[in-house]
């Protein structure tokens, strides 16, 4: 472990994120984590259930006093998201994280820290963990997948759980009470394309896009990053009056990560080369200079390579895939009329792939409203549609409606002005906490979701604050004593 995080204050939260973050938690890869949540609960002799998806379960009583109060429960979910800078040699299968502190900040080598929400899952285990801190009844759920579908949070049912209270603690401001969220779908299109091989007289080139920064496609949409799939696309528009062919195309990965990086492959002919790369790289220029404040660190790169490349994408259908690119929305489509400054409805085109014959592109559309949503995801497929895609919807997820008269909103509230000075800012956010669908089979029960300042989530730059986190705590701990 690293001596100068288990040195940072509280202890028993980096002591617990050390320990977690040495153990592999990829979405739909928890077995390894699973087993590690349910042997430390086991370990304090606490009340440990594994349910039938894999979500984990650990009940305390209450501290001397408090027997009497409503039950909490603490909610975390165990996945994180695994990215890594392309020039990084790191397994996230057999390597735990490897962190360091910079001034306020713990950060990862060039991969994801799993702050995101390893901080929540940490500070649960030191309460339950705890001797000296008074507490209500307290019920940990742990839950499974979130990042990637929310199946341990859809597979919950209902009359498991006995808490009155839920605490999500699955946000990244610290000045922030959160009492909604967006829901969201995952729309895929696919189309099967013709193969030719090289013509003679054909040069091979490679064009990559890289060095943006990535985020979080809820809570980093709003702020006009470069998004690689569109770059790379518009490269490849701007000079489509030349006869290239592609020959492989990839581009993003997660659904719930805004694209960084991009690499197409094609052929040009070599008659052409000198104009086709002078119109890239003026296009290069102006794209530079547009995203010269947000995007500082990006970089398009174009090399001529000694042999073309075969197999190669039919121009009929390479023709259609970027125009269809092209005509995808990406980004904020829709700003919230009810609550300032929030996010209503987005998409992210999150994943381009072409390769042996098949284009597959994955988006994922987010929106506080049900109906928002469905309208963009319907306008996504009608322009999938219009190239003959085959287009599928899946893993669509609930939002959570905002409820002001919350009592643990009340208590929440007046604890933070106590202890801060000031008004917390009560927000709904644009990503997809697991609290609308949990609502769902526990419609009473009476939830917030808070925690400390994450930046760069879903990203290698992803970060969190070390005096965030005490302040995190401190609010935590002052919660737990004040719930009725």
């Amino acid at each position: 472990m690293n001596k100068e995080i288990l040195e940072l204050e509280p202890s028993p939260i980096w002591k617990n994120f050390s320990k977690l973050n040495a153990v592999p938690r990829a979405s739909k890869k928890e077995e390894r984590v699973i087993a590690f949540m349910i042997q430390f609960g086991e370990s304090l002799g606490l009340e440990t259930i594994k349910d039938e998806v894999g979500n984990v379960i650990i009940r305390k009583p209450a501290t001397a006093g408090m027997e009497h109060r409503k039950m909490v429960t603490l909610q975390s979910h165990l996945d994180m998201v695994h990215q890594k800078n392309s020039d990084i040699n790191f397994d996230f299968d057999t390597q735990g994280i490897q962190m360091y502190k910079e001034g306020d900040w713990v950060k990862a080598k060039g991969t994801t820290l799993g702050a995101d929400n390893g901080m929540g899952v940490a500070a649960i285990m030191s309460l339950l963990e705890s001797t000296d801190i008074a507490h209500p009844p307290l019920e940990a759920l742990f839950t499974i997948d979130e990042e990637t579908g929310m199946t341990g949070a859809f597979g919950l049912k209902g009359g498991l759980l006995k808490g009155n209270i839920l605490l999500n603690l699955d946000t990244e401001e610290d000045d922030e009470i959160d009492i909604g969220c967006a829901g969201g779908i995952d729309i895929t299109a696919t189309k099967s394309y013709g193969i030719t091989p090289f013509i003679p007289g054909e040069v091979g080139v490679e064009i990559v896009v890289k060095g943006l920064a990535g985020g979080h496609s809820g809570m980093d949409i709003h702020k006009g990053l470069g998004n690689a799939n569109k770059i790379m696309n518009r490269l490849l528009f701007c000079g489509n009056e030349y006869d290239f062919r592609i020959s492989t195309l990839r581009g993003g990965g997660l659904r719930n990560a805004i694209p960084r990086e991009s690499k197409c492959q094609l052929n040009v002919e070599e008659n052409q080369l000198s104009s086709f790369l002078e119109v890239l790289n003026e296009e290069t220029r102006k794209i530079k200079t547009e995203f010269k404040l947000k995007e500082p660190n990006l970089e398009i790169v174009l090399e001529v390579l000694e042999k073309p490349f075969s197999d190669l994408m039919e121009l009929e259908s390479q023709e259609v895939l970027l125009r269809t690119l092209y005509g995808l929305h990406n980004g904020v489509y829709r700003m919230s009329p009810s609550m300032e400054n929030l996010v209503e409805t987005s998409n992210n085109i999150a994943k381009v792939t072409v390769a042996d014959g098949v284009i597959e592109i994955g988006c994922l559309t987010r929106s506080s409203m049900e109906s928002g949503k469905m309208d963009l995801a319907n306008t996504l497929k009608s322009v999938f549609e219009l190239g003959v895609f085959s287009v599928s919807f899946s893993g669509s997820y609930p939002g959570w409606n905002p409820n002001m008269d919350s009592g643990v909103l009340k208590v929440a509230t007046s604890v933070y002005e106590r202890l801060f000075h000031e008004e917390p800012r009560v927000v709904a956010c644009h990503a997809g906490l697991e609290c609308g669908i949990l609502g769902q089979n526990y419609p009473n029960m009476d939830m917030i979701s808070f925690g400390p300042t994450i930046k760069g989530a879903h990203s290698p730059d992803e970060r969190v604050s070390v005096s965030s986190v005490q302040k995190f705590w401190k609010f935590l701990l002052e919660i737990l004593r004040q719930t009725p």
